[in-house]
C-alpha cells in the first residue's frame, strides 16, 4: 500500500469556504436593517425617559417651590442642557410665559436617517407630548 493513500484529505475546499461566505452575506444582509431599527428606538427611548425623568422632577420642584424652574442642574442634572447617556439628543427645558409652565425638548443630534424621522420630543407641564418630524415618535416602533 502507498502511504499517500492510507492518509485523509484535511482542510476546506475553495468551494466549501465560498458557500459560508455566502450563507454569512446573507445572514449580515437580513440582520444589519433589524440592528439599525433596534439601534434607533434605543436611541428615541433614551430621549423619551429623559423627558418624563424631567417631569417628574418639574413637578417635585414645583411642589417644593411653587414654580417650576429652566436650571436643569436644579433639577439634579449634570449640566443645563443635558446630553443623554449616548449624546444621541441634546436635551433642555424652556420656561413658559408664567411660572406654572415648562416646556421641555430632546433634539437629535445626529445627521443620519433617525433625524428625518424622530428628531424633536417635546413634553410640557400639562403632559402634551409631541414630536418631529412624524408625528407619532412617543409610540413609533420602527
Amino acid at each position: 500500500m502507498n502511504k499517500n493513500s492510507t492518509r485523509q484529505m484535511r482542510g476546506v475546499t475553495l468551494l466549501e469556504l465560498m458557500i459560508v461566505v455566502v450563507v454569512i452575506a446573507i445572514l449580515a444582509a437580513i440582520a444589519y436593517p433589524n440592528y439599525r431599527q433596534y439601534a434607533a428606538r434605543a436611541k428615541r427611548t433614551e430621549a423619551k425617559v429623559a423627558l418624563l425623568e424631567i417631569t417628574k422632577k418639574q413637578e417635585t420642584f414645583y411642589l417644593q417651590n411653587n414654580t417650576f424652574t429652566e436650571d436643569m442642574t436644579l433639577l439634579g442634572f449634570a449640566a443645563d442642557p443635558y446630553t443623554s447617556d449616548t449624546g444621541s439628543y441634546r436635551i433642555d427645558v424652556d420656561p413658559g410665559a408664567n411660572a406654572n409652565f415648562f416646556s421641555a425638548t430632546a433634539i437629535y443630534l445626529n445627521g443620519d436617517a433617525e433625524a428625518g424621522k424622530c428628531a424633536t420630543f417635546t413634553i410640557n407641564a400639562t403632559g402634551a407630548k409631541g414630536s418631529g418630524p412624524l408625528a407619532d415618535c412617543w409610540t413609533r416602533t420602527r
